[in-house]
């Protein structure tokens, strides 16, 4: 354990004294402990020099050096430095003197070296054994010439020092770099640590959840520098994969310097504020990550609005964290009541934007119910592509349809939906709607939040059901997607399986296996294999649910002629003395209102 600065003329009692400092730990999110600060503070009494110390985010000493009355040499450490974050380390360093205000070289240092923050200690007079020291920290604002602010508290008791919760400071200040520097340069990469939760009781193997997670990362751009899987029977109630684990995550977030952290289930706000404060990184889960890919590709209005609104609703119950501690910091005139607090102030805010955007969604549905409406009257069935993220659905309707689609492969390609008119083999007309990709463990948020677009679903008289069979887990892709149309009342639709991509099966035997007791086809959407035999058997369907009749209609009953063509059912028209003979095929709803008209062809 190797002490920095001249130590040739210091009695070896004193250096070992020095050296037991690196035995001690200090709490995650707190500054120090009384018993690291009595110990530094009489070593300095006993040399009259400056002893400093130097800690990680887990509360480990990593470096411990000795200096003369004034200052003490400052070691090199292996940290990366960022203009859009701290370092990770901070400081904590005696003053012989018994004043604590952090010198010109203490604020010097803490810019230089971009330390988390810095401290200096003290006992209030020479007899006194009462502990109290000064804090100086980034506030993340830079000053009119260009140069970062810095904060500063202090003199204080000890005892206050220790309250002030350390990870939210860094975690807040760190927040603030980063938004500054997105604004300055290109942004940076995100490097993510993910982890998950195996509990035994899920549809989808764990690794496989976490091989789609991964897919989710990528797709938002993050950089993924670890992995972690916990297997314990339930959730710990406070950090979601208990204390020891995410121990050893925030050994691995120093040592692959991680800036964000990833769980593979929806967290409480409790459990995602513990992480936060015991790893001083963000922390999002599943729910977050898709909610993120879902901002970055909505391009319509109304796409916007839900993405909006779900994140809002996501984020409500979070706006609770521990108490505003860079507010008590600054203290002082012009921060004191009456009046609402800021987390008052935001929620308020928060829930009229959230009834601005259902308002405005109302909106585009009324909309949605008026084309629907038109839809009807034209007697043009509505087919809605359903199915699984990256299942293929997009390139499907380019093929049939000539639409012109952003296909991708990367999940959630496709966030708003396209409609686009389909003439089929026998001149069958159809409705085509390609929907937003389902996925396993889909934050009901979402489903509430995009209730306009999935409405499409509900409302479609046929669901294609695209499959990834390349996929090995396509079996549980499949009960995923039928979950959610559980959840929009649409799992009993019609429905044919569409399995895509089937060009990249070895075997017919698979092909089979795919198809037993399902209703459906084998294609290739990229390659347009077999999607005429696909549009015969959409056709086919319509043609079943038709009824095909002949009909005299008398001339004293000419309504029924305008009814019969009001539903596109008249196919031939023949004038006899009697009245007009019709050829139709009615939908088979309507069949019983026409009987009394029949007559053989």
């Amino acid at each position: 354990m190797q002490i920095n600065g001249d130590i040739q003329n210091i009695k070896q009692y004193i250096v070992k004294r020095l050296e037991a400092l690196y035995e001690l730990s200090v709490p995650i999110g707190q500054l120090s402990t009384h018993e690291l600060n009595f110990e530094m503070l009489e070593v300095t009494r006993l040399l009259g020099r400056e002893v400093a110390v130097y800690l990680n985010r887990q509360g480990k000493v990593l470096q411990v050096s000795v200096g003369d009355t004034a200052t003490v040499d400052l070691p090199e450490f292996k940290s990366r430095r960022a203009e859009s974050r701290l370092t990770g380390i901070r400081c904590i360093h005696t003053h012989p003197s018994g004043d604590t205000r952090l010198s010109e070289p203490d604020r010097s240092s803490l810019r230089r070296l971009r330390f988390d923050c810095m401290a200096a200690i003290g006992f209030r007079d020479d007899k006194s054994e009462e502990i109290v020291g000064s804090l100086g920290f980034f506030t993340g604002d830079m000053s009119e010439d260009g140069t970062e602010m810095l904060g500063h508290v202090g003199p204080l008791p000890e005892r206050t020092l220790h309250s002030i919760n350390l990870t939210y400071l860094i975690t807040m200040v760190n927040k603030k770099l980063s938004a500054r520097s997105e604004k300055t340069t290109t942004e940076e990469e995100e490097r993510a640590i993910l982890a998950g939760l195996d509990c035994g009781r899920t549809l989808w193997p764990i690794d496989e959840s976490m091989a789609e997670l991964e897919r989710l990362a990528d797709t938002a751009g993050a950089v993924i520098v670890g992995k972690f899987i916990q297997r314990r029977e339930k959730p710990d109630a406070a950090f979601f994969l208990g204390r020891g684990k995410v121990s050893e995550i925030a050994m691995e977030v120093q040592n692959r310097d991680a800036t964000l952290l990833i769980l593979d289930d929806e967290l409480t706000p409790s459990q995602q504020h513990n992480l936060e404060q015991m790893l001083g990184i963000k922390v999002i889960d599943r729910t977050a990550l898709i909610l993120d890919i879902f901002a970055q590709r909505a391009r319509s209005r109304e796409g916007k609005l839900q993405v909006e609104l779900a994140q809002l609703q996501y984020n409500l119950p979070r706006l609770g964290g521990q108490g505003l501690v860079l507010s008590r910091l600054g203290g002082g005139i012009g921060t004191r009541g009456p009046g609402e607090t800021k987390l008052e102030v935001d929620r308020r805010r928060i829930y009229a934007r959230i009834h601005d955007l259902e308002a405005q969604i109302d909106s585009v549905q009324k909309n949605r119910d008026l084309h629907r409406r038109r839809r009807k009257l034209s007697r043009i069935p509505l087919v809605a592509l359903v199915g699984y993220t990256n299942a293929g659905k997009s390139t499907l309707l380019n093929k049939l349809t000539g639409a012109e689609v952003f296909a991708e492969d990367k999940l959630f390609a496709t966030l708003d939906p396209t409609t686009r008119h389909l003439i089929l083999p026998e001149k069958q007309e159809i409705l085509l709607t390609d929907t937003v990709g389902f996925i396993q463990k889909l934050p009901h948020t979402l489903v509430k939040a995009f209730r306009a677009t999935l409405e499409e679903v509900q409302e479609a008289d046929l669901l294609l059901h695209v499959v990834d069979c390349s996929n090995e887990n396509y079996e549980q892709q499949i009960e995923s997607v039928v979950e959610v149309l559980k959840e929009l009342d649409a799992v009993d639709k019609p429905t044919l399986y569409v399995f895509n991509k089937f060009d990249c099966l070895e075997t017919e035997a698979q092909k089979l296996a795919m198809l037993h007791d399902r209703e459906g086809i084998c294609v290739s959407a990229k390659t347009g294999e077999n999607l005429w035999e696909l549009q015969k058997l959409i056709e086919h369907f319509f043609s079943e649910q038709q009824v095909r009749m002949t009909l005299l209609i008398p001339f004293a009953e000419g309504r029924l002629l305008t009814e019969l063509h009001g539903l596109n059912a008249v196919k031939e028209t023949e004038y006899r003395a009697d009245g007009t003979l019709v050829q139709v095929s009615l939908p088979a709803s309507q069949k019983d209102r026409f009987l009394a008209y029949r007559v053989d062809a």
